[in-house]
Order: C-alpha cells, then sequence, then structure tokens
C-alpha cells in the first residue's frame, strides 16, 4: 500500500474512485432499493480501485480502475429505468400480436394507454376494454387514413393536455405474401411500403410535437428482415428496411431536441402478421391473376402453388413467446441510456453476424439451406434433367 500513500497518482484514484461513486449514485434508480444496490456496486469499485493501486502500482492501477469505471457507468446507465409515473405511450396495431400484448403489458405497469385499433369493434380492442384500467383507451386508428391519424392526435391532445405523449410505439405493419420478388404483384410492395413505411411516418410527423413536449421517446418496430436480405420477403424487407433508416436518421435528428428513438428488429415471433386462411387465399389468387404468362410458365402451377406452404413453415419456426419484444420495447420506452437498436429473439444475432462479417456467398448458402428454399421452379428443373441427359 505504499504505492497509494507516497505516490500522487494513488491519491488520485482513490479521489476518482469517489468521485465516480458519487456520480453514479447521483444518477442512479431514484428507489431505495436501486441506490442500494449502486452504492455496493461503488464499494466494491472503491476496493477493486484500491487493490489496483496495491498490485500494480500507482499508474497501471489507476489506468485499470478508469477502464473498469467506464465500462461499468456504461453498464449501470442501461439498466437504469425511469419510474413509469403519469406517462403516456401510443401503440398502432393494438389489435393482434405485438401491439397487442404491449397494450396490456404497459397497462399493467401504470401507463396511460392509447391503443390505436385498424377496427375498433374488433375482438381485440373488447378484450383491451374488458381486461384492462380505465386508463386505457382503444382508438380507431388506421395509420394509411391521414383523417384518422389527425383524429387520433386530436384525442390524445385533449387527454394529455400540456403534459405531453412520453411514447410512440409504430408497431403496425403486414406481412404481405411470401414469394420470390419476381412473382409479387406492384400492388404488393406498394401496400407494404404504405402501411409499413408511410404509414409509420406518418404516425411520427404527427406526433413528434407532443414527444417534444416531454423530451420523449420514438419506438419503430422494424424486422430482422428489414436489416438482412430474407429470400421470399422482398417486399416486406424494403418497407422495414425504409423504416430502419428512417429511425436512424430521426436518432440523429430528434436528439437536439431530447427525444430518444430507437429501431427494434425482432426475429421470428408468433403474432397476427401472418394471417389467416382466408387472407392467404386471398392474396395468392391476386398474386396468380398478375402473372405474365411466360413468368407463369417458368416457375410452373406446382411451385406456384407451393408458396402458401411458406405460411405454417413461417409459423412453425416463429416464437409464440413475445417477452424478448416487449422486454426491448420497455427499456427502450424507460432507460435512461436506450439502445439505439434491439435485436430480441433467437436467431437474430446469428443471421445477423454471418451477414455482417462473413463473405456475403457464404451467407448466401446459409440462407438457400432454410426449409422454405428447397423448391425449385419447373424451367430450373427440366434444365437440370437436360443436363443430365447429355
Amino acid at each position: 500500500m505504499d504505492a497509494l500513500v507516497d505516490s500522487p497518482l494513488g491519491w488520485l484514484s482513490v479521489g476518482i474512485t469517489l468521485l465516480f461513486g458519487a456520480i453514479v449514485l447521483y444518477v442512479a434508480d431514484r428507489s431505495l432499493m436501486g441506490k442500494v444496490n449502486v452504492l455496493l456496486w461503488s464499494l466494491l469499485l472503491t476496493l477493486l480501485g484500491l487493490l489496483c493501486v496495491a498490485t500494480l502500482g500507482a499508474g497501471g492501477g489507476l489506468g485499470v480502475f478508469c477502464v473498469g469505471s467506464l465500462v461499468s457507468s456504461v453498464f449501470l446507465g442501461g439498466r437504469a429505468l425511469l419510474p413509469v409515473g403519469d406517462k403516456a405511450v401510443l401503440i398502432t396495431g393494438s389489435d393482434t400480436g405485438i401491439g397487442h400484448a404491449l397494450a396490456k403489458h404497459l397497462d399493467n405497469l401504470g401507463f396511460v394507454v392509447f391503443a390505436g385499433v385498424l377496427n375498433k369493434d374488433g375482438p381485440g380492442p373488447e378484450e383491451l376494454r374488458r381486461t384492462c384500467s380505465q386508463r386505457l383507451s382503444v382508438l380507431q386508428l388506421d395509420i394509411t387514413n391521414a383523417t384518422q391519424v389527425k383524429e387520433a392526435y386530436l384525442k390524445v391532445s385533449e387527454k394529455v393536455q400540456n403534459t405531453g405523449l412520453w411514447g410512440v410505439v409504430n408497431n403496425a405493419g403486414i406481412l404481405g405474401f411470401p414469394a420470390d420478388g419476381e412473382l409479387l404483384p406492384m400492388g404488393m410492395y406498394r401496400q407494404c411500403m404504405e402501411v409499413n413505411f408511410f404509414g409509420a411516418v406518418e404516425v411520427s410527423k404527427t406526433f413528434l410535437p407532443l414527444l417534444r413536449k416531454c423530451r420523449g421517446r420514438l419506438v419503430n418496430v422494424c424486422s430482422m428482415a428489414g436489416g438482412i436480405p430474407l429470400q421470399r420477403l422482398a417486399a416486406y424487407g424494403a418497407s422495414k428496411a425504409a423504416l430502419s433508416m428512417f429511425s436512424g436518421v430521426m436518432r440523429q435528428e430528434l436528439s437536439k431536441w431530447g427525444i430518444k428513438v430507437a429501431a427494434i428488429h425482432p426475429s421470428g415471433f408468433r403474432t397476427g402478421i401472418l394471417g389467416t386462411p382466408e387472407l392467404w387465399d386471398k392474396q395468392e389468387k391476386e398474386l396468380m391473376e398478375n402473372l405474365p404468362a411466360d413468368t407463369r410458365q417458368d416457375y410452373g402451377e406446382d411451385y406456384l402453388l407451393g408458396l402458401k406452404s411458406n405460411f405454417p413453415i413461417m409459423s412453425a419456426l416463429c416464437d409464440a413467446n413475445l417477452s424478448p419484444v416487449l422486454a426491448a420495447i420497455l427499456h427502450a420506452l424507460l432507460a435512461k441510456r436506450p439502445h439505439g437498436l434491439y435485436t430480441p429473439g433467437k436467431r437474430s444475432y446469428l443471421l445477423l453476424c454471418i451477414f455482417c462479417y462473413f463473405p456475403l456467398w457464404f451467407y448466401d448458402f446459409f440462407i438457400s439451406k432454410m426449409p422454405s428454399s428447397d423448391s425449385v421452379p419447373r424451367a430450373l428443373r427440366t434444365s437440370e434433367a437436360e443436363n443430365k441427359n447429355l
């Protein structure tokens, strides 16, 4: 311990330790338990700092301790959550799936929830009215309808008045029909962009004045398909990629207003976005009616009719437990230092790492081995058969 007593750097390390502990304690969770946890962590860091100085010398000990303090500061800041209080949050697409579960979850935590729904008389909204508290309000909100977006804004403004709106969660979205990009009708591309991108932008722009009042949060539910290419999701993936880029730009631009923006990129979760067998039949009919004759001939009837089998495969690969997504959105809404990007769910990191850090040919090969990629168009089967006979 002589280095600690004799060296100015030793005393400097002790001073930095105490200062760091005081700062962390000041910005910690306001609850008593939160402050106790941070105080214990700070005392542990103090002992670590003294140990580093005693064993590594004043200079080395101070360096090691400063690095440890920086890492722990980021860690503690990321975990600290703000109190719910009377915070109000708007959620789009609350009829089913993630939006429906999130509305229930936030209501149970004490939020004032505005649940935007496509059909206010549907079973999902009715369940929200029956099971949730009086704080929750169901709003008719087709995000592709500018009039309904404006009406929702007026209703929310009237209720929150001068307190503003703490959060907007752009969750509403559609998947469309999973098929090769060449096969999808242009109407499917436009519909995905209209709902998944333009609708979210419309809602964001409309409600930003209310977010600005309380320096709130904008949370956009994107998709893993918007960050990495996945076969047969060209329309959906392109629209979610646009939303992801919009989120990144808004994160930078809105920071000067104190508004924090987060993009959620879930992997596969079992929600209402897959639709119903009746919707699949309708989308399949639309696809078949819009195909040029030569394209239909090249792909073959069996290939085209087999596209609908992607739905059960996708459903089987999806996780029914939505809690990772709900936890990510809650962190984005309440964390003192929310992340700009969240990737909840199984396999999300695996695919993202392969796409980012491996050669593209390896990623393409990996994707080609997935269950939904094993069917082959008629023209390619015929060509392969002819080559074998030569």
